[in-house]
């Protein structure tokens, strides 16, 4: 009977998402709405997600326009965005705001690709992790059991890894463009 890797494949495709969902929130000098993601703003007396209060646009490729369905809000809106630090010129006006993205030079390039190499690090980690404590639910099998049991739990991470070390190239060269 071949041991069962379908729950680990599973566990192993979330750590996939989270590195996508990590890295697709570092700027990489063109607009992206993704950016705004982890911003919120104090909205009738609790904190509220950016996207749930104002619709975010794409204006040019170094621009997003957010415009706030209640007005009073650009105010908090602006402030939210300078003071979550990620490197974005912040203008308003009547109808909203203006985040631009900054041109990238070498050295911001090679500092982003540096914070890309520290999540896929992470990542890893998570398997490595994921790795052992499945391997440690292979304990009560039989000898030969055991030995194709990790046999297929490594081929399992053998590809996860693959698969993450895809993910980093992409943005890899997102960045490096």
């Amino acid at each position: 009977m071949a041991y069962n890797t379908q729950n680990f494949k599973i566990e192993l495709k979330k750590v996939e998402e989270w590195l996508s969902k990590e890295l697709s929130q570092v700027q990489t000098g063109r607009a992206t709405p993704i950016v705004l993601d982890g911003i919120s703003i104090e909205s009738y007396g609790s904190r509220t997600a950016l996207k749930n209060v104002a619709s975010i646009t794409v204006e040019d490729p170094k621009t997003l326009r957010i415009a706030p369905w209640d007005k009073n809000q650009i105010r908090a809106i602006e402030q939210a965005i300078q003071e979550s630090n990620i490197g974005l010129s912040v203008l308003s006006d009547s109808d909203g705001v203006r985040a631009i993205f900054p041109m990238l030079t070498t050295e911001t390039r090679a500092k982003l690709v540096k914070v890309l190499k520290e999540k896929l690090e992470d990542a890893r980690i998570s398997v490595r992790k994921m790795r052992g404590d499945e391997i440690d639910t292979t304990a009560d099998l039989p000898e030969d059991e055991k030995k194709r049991a990790k046999d297929d739990i490594q081929k399992v991470v053998d590809e996860a890894n693959i698969n993450l070390e895809a993910i980093f190239d992409k943005k890899e060269h997102e960045v490096m463009q």
